[in-house]
């Protein structure tokens, strides 16, 4: 029987937090005096007391060292209560969202996916739209400690990779989980700040600078208003470029460069690759938007840019409607949404450090083909890549992949079209936003959505922002007996 007390006061104490952090949206309400902080006011009372009380309960069991089975209960026990409690402002404010609307938006929210059910953004109340940023904030910080701290431990994926790269702790990582959350969270907080003085200056109100901010560094794409980043358009396209690139890079790259080592950062493979992939995808759709939808050179490339960089790191905001540049465009865009950022950012998807991992097997193999008796080992980085770390990779896209088709077929069964269950569920499990189709497409929402769909996509979130067998693991018999 395994003690899950440990893991009732971390999740008790995250939730308190949560209920403590309403109090903000409250006081935003309260300023604009739109009468919509009592929703806040009551959800803070649910949600600090019900914290506190599970914290208090479970206080008695911390020990000194988490196990294993408890880290992976308390990974996906955390991302599953703060958004069902993150939920509540939405069911008891203005709209009085329905439970699967209210969660469907939490979740969203936390784990930075940025697919919406709300419509009505300009009208909406101050509060609601600051309480949907702080969601994909908290979110976007919360996915970094996760994939720098928890998930190399758990050999999720081919996250164990990363232990020794990232603070050289190998076999060292949760006791200074603390102070890698701290420098990773101080890191954070500044580029959220800078993004919001740099929109600011640009033309937003404080307000939307605030918002924007926050929903940009987390790579979250919510937005205060139903035309996303499309009221936004001019210099702040270029400004969010490079905030969404700069937070879907390692953090623990800034960390080091604070540190005084910048060479890290210019020699890491994964960096470069996604860099490059950027390039040559703007490269691509600036001369296609010239040549084949006779845009003029600085409007192809600022909308290039900025959507290529949206779709490719998970963020989701849409400055245009990109399914009206041709198929070859949205064929395009399905796919780099499958790319993802870098391992250690607030990037969803897949990553890169996975497919280079892929290439770099693949690459052996072919060679063991021509030359039998030679020896080669895939690499990373100039450093042997074992097969331990080879075959998390391999099993994470085989999951993905089957995981991509389950969802697509329960999306299909609920009576979706062929375009809404694919793009959906490709959408949901890479935590990226916007869909296909003029239903979830960038101009559109999930509002139409059946319950069924949502529930479904819902868990399909939660599923893509843990790596996947971060929470599959749970349902395994092995791991109740370990």
């Amino acid at each position: 029987m395994y003690d899950i007390r440990p893991v009732g006061y971390v999740t008790g104490l995250l939730v308190l937090v949560l209920g403590l952090t309403m109090l903000v949206p409250m006081a935003v309400d309260i300023y604009y005096d739109n009468g919509h902080w009592p929703a806040f006011f009551e959800s803070a009372i649910i949600t600090a007391l019900t914290g506190g009380l599970v914290a208090l309960a479970c206080a008695n069991g911390v020990g000194q060292r988490l196990s294993i089975q408890q880290t992976f209960l308390l990974t996906t026990g955390v991302w599953t209560a703060l958004p069902l409690f993150g939920a509540l402002p939405f069911m008891f404010g203005e709209g009085g969202e329905l439970f699967v609307d209210a969660l469907f938006e939490a979740m969203s929210g936390m784990t930075t996916t940025g697919s919406t059910v709300l419509t009505g953004l300009d009208t909406r109340p101050e509060g609601i739209l600051m309480w949907r940023g702080m969601l994909q904030w908290f979110g976007g910080v919360g996915i970094i400690v996760v994939a720098m701290v928890f998930l190399p431990e758990l050999r999720v994926g081919g996250m164990q990779i990363f232990k020794s790269e990232a603070f050289d702790t190998m076999g060292k990582i949760l006791p200074r989980a603390g102070e890698i959350a701290q420098q990773i969270s101080v890191i954070y907080l500044g580029l959220t700040v800078i993004c919001a003085i740099t929109y600011a200056a640009l033309g937003m109100s404080a307000f939307e600078a605030i918002v924007h901010s926050m929903t940009t560094v987390s790579t979250g794409g919510f937005s205060t208003t139903d035309q996303s980043f499309g009221a936004f358009q001019g210099p702040m396209e270029y400004a969010a470029s490079i905030f969404m690139i700069l937070a879907s890079l390692p953090f623990v790259r800034f960390v080091q460069l604070l540190a005084g080592s910048a060479r890290p950062i210019f020699v890491d493979t994964q960096v470069r690759a996604y860099l490059a992939t950027i390039l040559t995808l703007v490269v691509f759709f600036s001369i296609y938007r010239l040549v084949v939808n006779g845009d003029h050179l600085e409007h192809g490339f600022r909308e290039a840019i900025f959507n290529v960089t949206s779709i490719i790191s998970g963020t989701g905001y849409a400055s245009v409607d990109y399914q009206e540049w041709g198929a070859i465009a949205v064929v395009v865009f399905f796919f780099i949404g499958l790319i993802g950022g870098c391992a250690g950012s607030t990037a969803c998807s897949i990553k890169v450090f996975r497919y280079q991992l892929l290439l770099a097997s693949i690459s052996t193999q072919l060679r063991r083909l021509y030359a039998p008796h030679g020896v080669f080992e895939p690499r990373y980085e100039g450093r042997k890549v074992s097969e331990e770390v080879l075959s998390s990779v391999m099993a994470f896209f085989v999951m993905f992949f089957v995981s991509f088709g389950v969802v697509s077929i329960l999306l299909a069964l609920t009576g979706l079209d062929f375009v809404t269950s694919v793009s959906g569920a490709a959408t949901a499990l890479a935590n990226i936003g916007p869909g296909l189709g003029p239903e979830i497409g960038p101009a559109g929402t999930f509002t139409n959505l059946n319950d069924t769909a949502k529930w479904i996509l819902t868990v399909s979130m939660l599923i893509g922002r843990l790596e996947l067998m971060a929470v599959f693991v749970l349902f395994t018999t092995q791991f109740w007996r370990g």
